[in-house]
C-alpha cells in the first residue's frame, strides 16, 4: 500500500503486523485439505493526514462475497438487535405506508424482514449469491448486486429513493469507499436519511480486539475519519450513537449535505473521545502492537498447560474473527481438536489456514471437554447463557479477547 485510499496521502504509518493469513471466510471442503491455500499480508496501518486506518486491498469483494459463509439469522442477539433498530429508525425518521428502506448488504434478510412485517416496502442489495437467495426465500426482496455509483443510480431510477438507507456492517468491507458512498447517495432521497453501523477504531485499539482485522475488512473507523469518508459522497454527519455490537460500534445518521443541517452533540463527545485517546496522533497507536502480543503469548500458554494437564478444550464458533485469532496465534488441532458451529454450512469444514474441523454444536454435550474456547467473544452475554450446560459436568469457558478470562458458568 503507497497511498490512503481515503485522501490519496502517501504518509501512512505502521499500527500492527499480524504477519500473512488466508481470507478468513474462505473455510475448506474435505478433498480440498491437500491443496495449497493463498495467504496475504495483514498489516495495519494509518494514514497520518485523515486518520483512516486501513489494510491494502489484496482480495476483492467479489473475491470474498459472491458465495458467502456468514448468514445473519444465526445470532439470536444479532436478529433482535435488528428489530430494535428497524422500530426506532421507523419512529426516527417516521417511515409511513408509503415509505421506501433500502439495505445495502443486506445479508439473509435479518433485517429488512422486520420491515416486511411493517408492511413497508424494502429491497435489500446483497452480492453473496447463496445468502441472497435465503433472503429471497424468506420473503426479502433481494438484488443480487454490488453498490457503487452506477448501480445506486439504477436502482433509484427503477424503484425510486429511499427514505432509509441502511449500511450495517457494510462500510468497511469495501476497498472503493469513494464510490460506495456515493452508491449511498444515489439511493438515498434528496432530504432522506442514511444509516451506517461500523465497528469503533477507540474500542478495537482499547479493547484488544484485533481479530477483528481481516482481509474482508479494509479499513477501520473513528467518527472522525467517518465524517471525512461520508463527505466524499456528498453525505454529512448528523448524529451518531455508541453500540456495544462487535465489541463497540458506531451507528452514523447521515444525511445529504445540502439538508443535514448541524450535528447533534452526541457527535462533538465522540469526537472529544477519540482525540483523548490520541486517535489522531500517532501516539494512540503504539501500544497496540504489544498488547496484540500479550493476547498471543497469553492464550498460547494457555492452552499449552492445559494439553499438558491433559484438559481437553475445544472451539466454540467460527467467525472471521476467530481465524485472524487462530492464524496469528499458530493454533491447530493438536491444541483445539475441533470448533463447532451453529451454520450447517460450515459443517465438515475446516477453518482456513489452521485446517480445524467445524463440527455441529452438539459435540460438545457428547465429549464434555474441561474447556469451551469462545471465539465469537462479541456475543459474550448470549454464549454464556447458550452454553450454561457445560456446567453439568464441570467444564468452563474461555474467552481470549480483550485478555485472557475463564469463566465458571452456573446452570
Amino acid at each position: 500500500m503507497t497511498r490512503c485510499r481515503l485522501c490519496g496521502s502517501a504518509t501512512l504509518a505502521s499500527v500492527v503486523d499480524l504477519g500473512a493469513t488466508p481470507p478468513c471466510e474462505s473455510f475448506l471442503a474435505a478433498d480440498q485439505l491437500d491443496n495449497p491455500e493463498p495467504a496475504y499480508p495483514l498489516h495495519l496501518r494509518v494514514c497520518t493526514d485523515c486518520w483512516l486506518a486501513q489494510i491494502p486491498p489484496l482480495i476483492t469483494p467479489e473475491d470474498t462475497f459472491k458465495e458467502y459463509a456468514y448468514f445473519s439469522s444465526y445470532s439470536t442477539s444479532w436478529v433482535e438487535h435488528a428489530r430494535t433498530f428497524v422500530a426506532d429508525a421507523a419512529q426516527r425518521v417516521g417511515l409511513g405506508p408509503d415509505a421506501f428502506v433500502v439495505e445495502v448488504a443486506s445479508n439473509d434478510g435479518y433485517l429488512l424482514k422486520h420491515v416486511v412485517d411493517r408492511g413497508i416496502r424494502c429491497l435489500g442489495i446483497e452480492p453473496s449469491v447463496n445468502v441472497g437467495a435465503a433472503a429471497r426465500e424468506a420473503g426479502v426482496p433481494t438484488l443480487t448486486e454490488f453498490l457503487g455509483p452506477e448501480s445506486g443510480s439504477a436502482v433509484r431510477a427503477e424503484h425510486g429513493p429511499a427514505d432509509l438507507v441502511v449500511a450495517n456492517n457494510v462500510y468497511a468491507h469495501i476497498p472503493d469507499v469513494v464510490g460506495f458512498t456515493q452508491g449511498l447517495r444515489a439511493l438515498v432521497a434528496d432530504d432522506g436519511w442514511v444509516s451506517v453501523e461500523v465497528q469503533h477504531l477507540l474500542t478495537l485499539i482499547e479493547e484488544n480486539q484485533y481479530d477483528t482485522i481481516y482481509h474482508e475488512h479494509f479499513q477501520y473507523y473513528t467518527v472522525a475519519s467517518a465524517t471525512r469518508a461520508l463527505a466524499s459522497g456528498g453525505l454529512t454527519l448528523v448524529d451518531v450513537e455508541l453500540l456495544p455490537t462487535h465489541g463497540g460500534s458506531i451507528r452514523l445518521w447521515a444525511r445529504p449535505a445540502e439538508v443535514a443541517g448541524e450535528p447533534t452533540r452526541r457527535v462533538a463527545d465522540v469526537l472529544d473521545r477519540e482525540k483523548a485517546a490520541g486517535l489522531q496522533e500517532l501516539s494512540g497507536y503504539t501500544e497496540f502492537s504489544a498488547r496484540v502480543a500479550k493476547v498471543r503469548r497469553d492464550l498460547l500458554r494457555f492452552l499449552i498447560e492445559a494439553a499438558e494437564r491433559g484438559e481437553t478444550v475445544v472451539g466454540y464458533g467460527a467467525p472471521g474473527k476467530g481465524n485472524t485469532l487462530l492464524n496469528h496465534c499458530g493454533i491447530r488441532p493438536d491444541l483445539l481438536p475441533y470448533t463447532v458451529d451453529r451454520n450447517p454450512y460450515k459443517h465438515g469444514r475446516f477453518t482456513p489456514g489452521t485446517r480445524i474441523p467445524i463440527l455441529p454444536p452438539e459435540q460438545i454435550a457428547a465429549d464434555r471437554p474441561d474447556y469451551v474456547l469462545v471465539l465469537p467473544w462479541n456475543l459474550r452475554a448470549e454464549l454464556v447463557e447458550q452454553l450454561s450446560f457445560v456446567h453439568d459436568w464441570g467444564g468452563r469457558l474461555v474467552f481470549p479477547i480483550p485478555e485472557l478470562s475463564i469463566v465458571e458458568v452456573k446452570a
